[in-house]
């Protein structure tokens, strides 16, 4: 928890190895020779590597960094977010809680570090680590109740965890009434998480989610969120349409790929694009724990494949959808169902 805390550039090379012998060699060499990194120049090395899915990269950088600046929060809640998408949890929460040692009036620390522990208790199953996940979101919105980002995450934590550890349906509608007082829009889309998990309408979820595009957002994250909506639901007519709405305020953004893929496949409209939007999402964007899974994008062709009947190719496909994340069932059962009908 304290790794960055009184270690000396002066110190000698073999206690300096013997103290941190998980720092890239790179990085002992350039301690060893006395080089200060600059902590800005750091932070605009890794910023720029975690954006583009270098996530090893930023550590490396990172580390090095912050031996030269033990008390700058910045650089270690970069290096704590940087291993969270190693899916490095022991790592990311003990440079989260440092972070927040150092700055504990940061949302946004509180934030990541509560997702931190999430990762960990998913992981682990605990119990224990459950709990500091929901104290954490809470510091986050106690700290900056204007931290939407926060207040979503704290919501899904209230509708999703068991009551044993902190799970409290009414506390989650009471995020969605403040998020909604902060933003319409973000209030629609909290609004349709809660009527589609907890009151199981999803007529009213589908209302918030077109109340939502309605208001002409200008960014494309609601419209990929009621896009993701839309697949859950089998409905590719609305998804074409929030998937057009994104497109509309950004053309390039990659994720849109992987919708396509997506729709095509939901829709059968046109199979070689689909199979060509999934294979460029895959082959042209990083893995990030807030964009569509690469183990999702497999799956999706696994049932192309599927559809087409080249069961060879789906099953390949399942399998790389199951070695990047062994949790996901249903991929599981399609291909123990390809396996037992051949």
């Amino acid at each position: 928890m304290h790794r960055g805390h009184g270690f000396q550039l002066a110190a000698s090379l073999a206690l300096f190895l013997l103290m941190l012998p998980a720092i890239p060699i790179a990085a002992r060499a350039a301690a060893a020779t006395g080089f200060r990194p600059d902590a800005a120049a750091s932070l605009q090395t890794a910023t720029r590597q975690y954006n583009s899915g270098n996530y090893s990269g930023a550590v490396s950088t990172l580390q090095l960094a912050v031996i030269a600046n033990p008390n700058n929060a910045e650089l270690v809640y970069w290096l704590g977010r940087s291993y969270y998408e190693l899916r490095d949890y022991d790592n990311a929460i003990t440079n989260g809680e440092k972070s927040v040692q150092l700055d504990s009036k940061n949302s946004d620390y509180h934030l990541w570090l509560g997702r931190a522990y999430g990762g960990k208790a998913d992981r682990e199953h605990s119990f224990f680590l459950a709990k500091k996940v929901k104290k954490e979101f809470e510091d986050a919105v106690a700290t900056n109740p204007s931290n939407i980002a926060a207040r979503r995450d704290l919501e899904e934590f209230d509708i999703d965890a068991p009551w044993v550890v902190g799970g409290n349906k009414d506390e989650a509608k009471a995020q969605v009434e403040g998020i909604a007082k902060l933003d319409p829009i973000e209030g629609h889309l909290a609004r349709a998480v809660y009527n589609a998990q907890v009151l199981k309408k999803q007529d009213q979820a589908a209302s918030e989610y077109q109340q939502a595009l309605a208001l002409k957002p200008n960014k494309v994250e609601p419209y990929l969120e009621a896009a993701s909506y839309y697949i859950k639901q089998n409905q590719p007519a609305e998804l074409k349409a929030a998937i057009a709405g994104a497109a509309a305020v950004n053309p390039n953004d990659p994720r849109l790929a992987y919708f396509r893929g997506v729709f095509g496949v939901l829709s059968t409209v046109d199979p070689s694009h689909s199979e060509q939007d999934l294979k460029s999402y895959l082959a042209s964007t990083p893995e990030r724990s807030d964009w569509p899974s690469h183990a999702s994008a497999r799956d999706w062709l696994g049932r192309l494949y599927e559809a087409q009947g080249k069961r060879a190719e789906a099953a390949e496909q399942y399998r790389a959808a199951l070695q990047l994340d062994p949790t996901r069932k249903e991929t599981k059962s399609r291909l123990e169902h390809l396996e037992k009908s051949k």
